[in-house]
Parts: C-alpha cells; sequence; structure tokens
C-alpha cells in the first residue's frame, strides 16, 4: 500500500506517491501538452499527466482500454524517415531550412552538430541551453540540435519536451524543426494532421521562448546597483528570436523524398499559452486528493476506479481522439447524464441545464424558466417533434422512440 500522503512532502515525492511507489513515470511530451491544454478544466487529465501516470496502462486497468495510437509499422517508417532527413549531418533538413524560412542568409555549406548527451532530462535540458547560447553566439554559421531536450513549466510542474531538430540561424535565430511521415500530395498535406503539427511545435516554440528569456536576461542578472544593471543592459546583446514559422518536414507525394512547408503557429501558440495559464495548479488539485489516494495500476479494480474518480473530469467527445481514458471517462458521463457527453457546443448552448434530465424537463414545460432562451428554444423544439411525430410533447423523453440523449439530440 502507498505510504500516507503528508501535507510537508516535497511536490516531486507527492507526485511519485500518486503514481505508485514501484511505477516509473511517463513523460509529458508536447502531444500530450497540447490535448492537455485543449481541455484546461480536466483536472483529471492535469494530475495524471502531472504525476507521469501512464494513462494507457491505467485505463486497461479499469477496463476501458484506449484505441489509439500509432502502430509499430507507422514509427518504424517515421523513424526511417527522419533519418533520412537528418543524414550526413542534417544536409539535406538545412537547404530546406535554407530554402523555405532563410533565402537572404549564406547557403548552408556546412554545420555545427554539437553532442547534446548528458545524464538525465534536467542534464540535457542544461546542456540544449548551453549549446543553443553557444550557437547563437556563433554568428555566421548554422547550427543544428538533433533532438535537443527542452523544459516548460505546467501548473507548476515541469515538463521536458523533445523536439525533433532546432535550427539556429546565421543570424542568430532560432527555428523549430517539425517530421513528421505523412505526405505532402502536390505540396500540400491533410489540414487536421498538419493543424496537430503546428500545435505540437507551438509548444516547442513557448519553451523555446523561455531559454531565449533567460539567455537575454543572464548579462545584467547580476548587476547589484541601478548604474551597474543600466551599464551591464546597455552592453548586453538582446535576447535570441525565437521564429513563429516552424518547418514541417513530410515525404513527398508517394516518395520517401523529403519536402518542406512553412507553417506559421502565432495563433497555436497564443491559444496554447492561453489554455495552459489557465491549468490549474497540480500542487492545489493534489491537496484535495484523499490521503492516500494512488494511480498504480496495479492496484485492484475497485481501489482504482474510486482512486480515478476523487478526481473531477471534464469530458467532451474531443477528448476520443486524444486522451487515453477518453472510454472510461465518457461511460461515467453518460451513467451521470451530463450534458457534456454530447459535445461542447451542446453544452453551451443549454446554459444551467446541465444534465439530460434536466433538459428532458424542461423541453416537457416540467422546470425551467419560460424566459430562459435555452429553455424556450427547447419546448419550441419539443412541440415541432411532437407535431411531426403525431406525439405529445410532455412525452419527450418517456416514449419508446427517444430516450436520454437520444431525446436531447432531437431537441437540439
Amino acid at each position: 500500500m502507498p505510504l500516507p500522503r503528508t501535507r510537508g512532502t516535497a511536490l516531486r515525492h507527492r507526485l511519485a506517491e500518486l503514481r505508485g511507489p514501484e511505477v516509473p513515470a511517463k513523460a509529458l511530451d508536447a502531444r500530450a501538452l497540447a490535448a492537455l491544454a485543449a481541455n484546461p478544466g480536466c483536472k483529471r487529465r492535469a494530475i495524471l499527466d502531472g504525476a507521469g501516470v501512464n494513462k494507457a496502462a491505467l485505463a486497461s486497468a479499469l477496463g476501458s482500454p484506449a484505441v489509439f495510437g500509432q502502430s509499430q509499422f507507422a514509427f518504424t517508417r517515421g523513424n526511417a524517415f527522419e533519418a533520412k532527413v537528418k543524414a550526413d549531418g542534417g544536409a539535406e533538413l538545412l537547404r530546406l531550412v535554407h530554402e523555405k524560412l532563410d533565402r537572404a542568409a549564406e547557403p548552408p555549406a556546412h554545420a555545427r552538430v554539437p553532442e547534446l548527451v548528458a545524464s538525465g532530462p534536467e542534464g540535457r535540458t542544461a546542456r540544449t541551453a548551453l549549446a543553443l547560447r553557444e550557437a547563437t553566439e556563433a554568428r555566421g554559421e548554422w547550427t543544428l540540435l538533433d533532438h535537443p531536450m527542452l523544459a516548460l513549466d505546467v501548473a507548476g510542474s515541469p515538463a521536458f519536451l523533445e523536439p525533433d531538430a532546432v535550427v539556429v540561424h546565421p543570424d542568430g535565430s532560432w527555428t523549430v524543426v517539425e517530421i513528421k511521415s505523412f505526405p505532402m500530395l502536390d505540396g500540400s498535406a491533410d489540414p487536421a494532421k498538419v493543424g496537430a503539427a503546428a500545435r505540437q511545435a507551438a509548444v516547442y516554440v513557448m519553451a523555446l521562448e523561455q531559454i531565449a528569456a533567460r539567455l537575454g536576461a543572464e548579462p545584467g542578472g547580476g548587476a547589484e546597483t541601478a548604474e551597474a544593471r543600466r551599464q551591464s543592459a546597455s552592453n548586453s546583446a538582446p535576447a535570441p528570436r525565437v521564429r513563429h514559422r516552424i518547418l514541417l518536414v513530410c515525404p513527398k507525394d508517394f516518395s520517401n523524398l523529403p519536402t518542406a512547408s512553412a507553417v506559421d503557429v502565432r495563433k497555436q501558440r497564443a491559444v496554447t499559452s492561453r489554455q495552459l495559464a489557465r491549468l490549474t495548479r497540480i500542487e492545489d488539485i493534489a491537496d484535495t486528493l484523499p490521503a492516500g489516494t494512488c494511480f498504480s495500476p496495479e492496484l485492484p479494480e475497485a481501489d482504482l476506479t474510486a482512486a480515478v474518480e476523487s478526481v473531477p473530469a471534464t469530458y467532451a467527445p474531443e477528448c476520443l481522439s486524444a486522451c487515453e481514458l477518453a472510454f472510461h471517462c465518457r461511460a461515467r458521463s453518460r451513467a451521470a447524464g451530463a450534458v457534456t457527453s454530447l459535445g461542447r457546443s451542446v453544452r453551451a448552448e443549454l446554459g444551467g441545464l446541465t444534465t439530460v434530465e434536466d433538459v428532458l424537463s424542461a423541453a416537457r414545460g416540467e422546470s425551467g424558466d419560460p424566459d430562459d432562451p435555452a429553455v424556450a428554444a427547447l419546448r419550441r423544439a419539443a412541440r415541432l417533434r411532437a407535431e411531426a411525430l403525431g406525439r405529445d410533447a410532455r412525452d419527450l423523453g418517456r416514449d419508446t422512440g427517444a430516450f436520454g440523449e437520444e431525446a436531447v439530440a432531437a431537441c437540439h
């Protein structure tokens, strides 16, 4: 059994207790972080991701296994394509960066590829920051950082991120490179996949901006007087510029040859930043949990279910393509009759009506304020449906033709 959680326990130890004393942490990658930012009100996902819980294993232990993800073939194909793009010191990759993003610079005849090996994610993050600083100071040269490690604070807990590559231009600016295995056909790719890649890259851009801000503040950080700070600021270089146009590299048509497109991620970056700022701090969520709460998949199903249900979730149909626990949360949402299971747009239109039974009751005229636009719309829809079917509107949800969610969908 896990040790009792105490308020004075350090956050890292507390999250380890929630994860399970013998369970290794699962790193939070940019894809998961983008999905978390898309649903900032879900405390369940926030605490599970913050604690490094393997949600796929957790879902299987709960009896609702996830059914999405990449196949082994897709992983193998993606790794082979990435290796091809980065071959010969990244010559082809740098050519694409120069062609699509920085034609004014000198062509990359050769480039620096610093070694980024270090112990642990913290060590790799520090090594990446050092390599970025050295590359920025080496003006006039191209530098390719292969799988650097970045850190981004998420709800009070650091998330370590690993982009495919970061390129430092001769002018000292930085570009994120995303390498994907889906094809670009006639110069364009699947908009949904491009959007997902842009949201993922926006997370990397945010992490790089934090590093750039620290590098820009370093020269004046030790000044003790106002005059010394002004003198230091006048002598220091500005913070490196993180480009908001990232390079998306994909196979060309049906071949394995790389092609690329510049993608502006300013919109995705702004949305992700705003959503992450709304996340409740993980420490605050952990403080509300009962003592001894643990999400280890090794626990009995009843205990594990109780632990998961102790954290409120905000389910929406969009979770089905982004969260491993979506099927479990959907079943619970449907069992509770929550209208969120019908989608965020339906939930927004229904105002204060939060359950299917509330909606049906309002549509039948049994409850609700007649002056409420949502209630008035429901009653009007119920009357129209009753006229079309030749039934009494007061029987909505009680007849054999429409139950629960189906009846609400009919009104909507």
